[in-house]
Order: structure tokens, then sequence, then C-alpha cells
């Protein structure tokens, strides 16, 4: 995982496959590390981060993410580059129950999600990642 977009993009991946591995592979193992759930508190480290993933992801039918607005920011630092990256990017989900999610019908929604990446042993991995929904409003007609 030579770049923060990659690890990103697998993140995304874990969850739509429900690889509970590779979520864990995608996380620096420390007590400060961080995820607030859209409409949660926050979790702080490590095992309560994955743990959280972890039932998510087997309480899932069906989720897919499209991704718009993707930023990455790099802040460098050392002789060695950048260590930190921020990921800010819109979240499109389409998620649905059951194993059948196309007969049971399929929902939807968006979310904007900051994520915080650092190098760990030259791969990037997760520090902290934030999402909250994004309120769809509609304007009446006059």
């Amino acid at each position: 995982m030579t770049d923060p977009l990659t690890t990103h993009r697998l993140f995304y991946d874990a969850v739509e496959s429900g690889d509970v591995d590779l979520m864990a592979s995608l996380w620096v193992d420390d007590p400060g590390t961080s995820c607030v759930h859209p409409g949660s508190v926050p979790l702080r480290g490590t095992s309560q981060v994955l743990r959280s993933w972890t039932v998510l992801m087997a309480n899932v039918g069906y989720i897919q993410f499209f991704l718009t607005d993707v930023d990455v920011v790099t802040l460098p630092r050392g002789a060695d580059g950048p260590d930190t990256a921020v990921v800010v990017c819109t979240e499109n989900i389409l998620s649905g129950e059951g194993l059948d999610a196309a007969a049971e019908g399929f929902s939807g929604g968006r979310a904007v999600c900051t994520s915080i990446l650092v190098k760990a042993g030259g791969s990037w991995k997760f520090w902290s990642r934030h999402a909250s929904p994004i309120a769809e409003m509609m304007l009446e007609d006059d």
C-alpha cells in the first residue's frame, strides 16, 4: 500500500466484501485510533473500531459505495516524505437487506467522510475516520 488513495479504496473494498481481515490490516494498532460512524459517538482504540466494523459488515446484506469529490492532501514531515494524509470524499451509498437485495429493494444515502491516514512501517494505514450523513434539502417551488 504505497499511496494513501490505494489504502482508502481498499477500506471500501473491505466493507463491501465483508472482509474482516482486510479491514484489520488497514488500521494502525494503537489506543489513539478513532472512528465516528454517522450518528454515533466516537470509538477509541483499534479493537473498538474493528469490532464496530465487524458488527456492521455482519449485519448488512449488501452495500456498495460510489465515491465522489475525493480529495487528498499529504502533510510532509521529515526527509522520507509525507507521513500523514487527509482524504475527504462524498460517499454515495447503495444498500439492501438479505441475500437477494434486488428483490427486496435497495436504499441509498450520502455521507461526507474525512479519513486521516499515517505511514506506519512503510504502509499507509487509517488513524482516524469520521463520517457524517448529508441532509438532503428539498426546495419547494413557489
